[in-house]
């Protein structure tokens, strides 16, 4: 119930991302600025307050446990991306944006907003793990991936895997092994540049469907049944091995759910753009996992009960 209303309340910020953008109130050039603001500034505070004077003291037996299972989670992701392109047959153009959207969701976007109000600030210690892996991997054999399709060869972008994400991930994970005092205001300024990240980044994904054809969108039967198998069962096999490897703690298998559900993520769009993957494939998945993911994440969460 709680993820059910946390959804309902982000759908709703995006809805009004989208008549902001209708209506002209922000600009296409705004949700650039405000993406850039999120990414950089908001969404590091978010994770950086996970490290802050934490309440609840963490074992480094259960630290290991969530790194070795962020880790188990984009192998288990990458070996899913090509059984689902084997079940559902795209043209072999498109191959590699389907397996790239598989493996990589927006959990800066959604996934640390929703993880942050179900679970609790603590828990995205544990999400924390999440953002190095994917950024060394959508780097890597993410644009790897992208540009199979169009035959263009390329290579890894070493220099973009340092970035705001992994140096707030190592900058939370040092003040929470340290247990260094922060002193109040620096946490007070956190937190409110934290509680930025979900408003602004829902409202920037409302905007960003503007211009999108939805009955173009809800008619790509290929497409429709693609998110339906990514943020339905990959997510419910995902922690079912976790339970069946012995991963019992509730929280941390609530926040490899999260991880594992979301919607694909909004970088696909601009990489695809830049490494030869299908743009528009990648922008109609990210638009449509979002929207559905508005009932899946929940319908996920009830099955599994985390």
């Amino acid at each position: 119930m709680i993820l059910l209303n946390q959804m309902v309340i982000l759908f709703l910020i995006m809805i009004a991302g989208y008549f902001a953008r209708k209506r002209n109130i922000i600009s296409e050039s705004d949700c650039g600025g405000i993406s850039r603001l999120v990414i950089n500034v908001a969404n590091p505070a978010l994770i950086i307050s996970a490290g802050i004077n934490p309440v609840e003291v963490l074992e480094g037996r259960e630290l290991a446990t969530a790194a070795l299972l962020s880790a188990g989670s984009f192998l288990f992701l990458i070996i899913a991306s090509f059984a689902v392109t084997s079940i559902i047959r795209p043209d072999e153009k498109n191959r590699g944006t389907y397996r790239a959207m598989t493996v990589f969701s927006n959990i800066g976007f959604i996934g640390f907003p929703i993880i942050s109000a179900a679970y609790g600030a603590n828990a995205l210690l544990y999400a924390s793990f999440f953002q190095i892996p994917y950024n060394v991997l959508v780097y890597t054999w993410g644009v790897s991936a992208l540009g199979a399709g169009s035959g263009k060869k390329n290579g890894a972008v070493l220099s973009k895997i340092i970035n705001a994400g992994v140096v707030s991930c190592a900058v939370t994970l040092a003040l929470y092994l340290s247990r260094i005092p922060v002193p109040g205001f620096l946490e007070t300024v956190t937190k409110y540049l934290a509680n930025l990240t979900a408003p602004l980044s829902m409202m920037v994904i409302g905007a960003s469907v503007v211009n999108m054809n939805f009955k173009e969108l809800f008619g790509d039967v290929r497409l429709f049944v693609y998110c339906g198998i990514r943020q339905l069962l990959l997510p419910v096999a995902g922690v079912l091995i976790a339970r069946l490897v012995g991963v019992n703690d509730p929280k941390l298998l609530g926040v490899t759910m999260v991880m594992l559900a979301c919607p694909v993520g909004a970088m696909m769009t601009m990489l695809s753009r830049e490494y030869g993957g299908d743009y528009e494939l990648a922008s109609r998945g990210v638009a449509l996992s979002t929207i559905m993911s508005v009932a899946t994440i929940p319908a996920v969460s009830m099955i599994l009960g985390v």
